[in-house]
């Protein structure tokens, strides 16, 4: 295993010339041995792109890739030491379980002693001992995933195991068991693993530091409770969170500091308040939906054409506002967050 360092940019076009003509805009990023990364955003951001280049399937048009601090731009996948799982299986139909995930071992002269007992731990891991001796072609596909996993997983030698949204294929069911076991796995391993996806419950719940991304540019690296509460870029408060924060002018809070674009808060910061409290707007109410274990309250807040939507979450045992009711909201406070004109987060506050 080893620290990756990337200082790079790529564009599948020859001559780029505007960040839109790159897949992934010229960044500064390092993964450290041992650690549980996601890259997280939606498709067409970047994200397989960087996997990618991380593994050597791709070269980066500018830039450098570094392994420990060897430079590993142009060496190709097998001198990396990568191993790699991709959204659909890649295993051998015609072998058992525990010849596939013995494969990558043997290929690499291990004794069989050694594979026995790894392929064994492997398999206990994802819950795959009892049919190792089944042939892969008789299983159903959430299975045969589960053996492209064990086989990106039974090599204790690689610098990194790289996902690309490898639950795609799995029953809804089992995503969640298995996100809890490839964490799991990551804290007996403590192999360096990143992990591809487009599902913040998937990032949120398997890594300890989650790569946000949108339009080829990384715009917050951090964890799960840094990115929920102070998002770096409005992108990230909007992504993340269900449902994502509420963005407002700043002009509608006289207070608001200097360079301040816009305000942002997210509805479980959003609270009824009365006239006159501090950081209170009037508003009225859209709609009070019952969620089951919250109310989801859409207002309104503004007048004329400029309004503007906010939404909140109330306790379960709250009564929640009707439809039409005029309220006050409480949307200015230490959970308040407030962006530049260019969507990134104003670090210090000065009104």
């Amino acid at each position: 295993m080893a620290r990756i360092d990337l200082d790079l940019a790529h564009s599948y076009k020859p001559n780029p010339q505007q960040d839109s003509d790159y897949a992934l805009l010229p960044l500064k990023m390092s993964f450290d041995d041992g650690g549980a990364y996601a890259l997280l955003g939606p498709s067409g951001c970047g994200k397989t792109t960087m996997l990618n280049l991380i593994s050597g399937l791709v070269q980066p048009s500018q830039g450098t890739v570094r392994f420990g601090g060897e430079d590993m731009t142009h060496k190709t996948p097998q001198q990396r030491n990568i191993a790699q799982v991709f959204q659909f299986p890649v295993i051998y139909d015609t072998m058992t379980v525990a010849e596939n995930l013995a494969f990558p071992l043997r290929n690499r002269g291990v004794s069989a002693d050694k594979i026995k007992a790894r392929v064994g731990q492997v398999a206990e891991m994802l819950e795959l001992s009892a049919q190792l001796d089944q042939r892969a072609a008789g299983l159903a596909a959430d299975a045969k995933q589960k053996i492209s996993l064990g086989r990106g997983l039974v090599r204790e030698d690689v610098s990194a195991v790289l996902f690309d949204e490898p639950l795609t294929v799995i029953d809804p069911h089992l995503k969640w068991q298995l996100r809890r076991k490839l964490k799991q796995i990551h804290h007996e391993l403590r192999l360096t693993l990143i992990y591809v996806t487009h599902d913040q419950v998937e990032a949120l719940t398997f890594a300890e530091q989650v790569v946000v991304m949108t339009r080829g540019r990384a715009v917050q690296v951090g964890s799960a409770d840094a990115l929920f509460e102070r998002p770096q870029h409005r992108f990230v408060g909007h992504f993340i969170g269900s449902p994502g924060m509420n963005f407002l002018p700043a002009s509608l809070w006289p207070a608001s500091p200097t360079g301040a674009a816009t305000l942002g808060v997210r509805p479980e910061y959003v609270t009824l308040a009365r006239e006159g409290d501090a950081g209170a707007l009037p508003a009225r109410v859209l709609q009070a939906q019952d969620i089951g274990t919250y109310w989801l309250v859409t207002a309104q807040v503004g007048q004329g054409a400029d309004t503007h939507t906010v939404r909140l979450r109330l306790n379960a045992e709250a009564r929640a506002p009707q439809a039409g009711e005029a309220v006050w909201l409480g949307l200015v406070g230490p959970h308040t967050c407030y962006y530049a004109a260019d969507d990134t987060l104003i670090d210090k506050v000065t009104a």
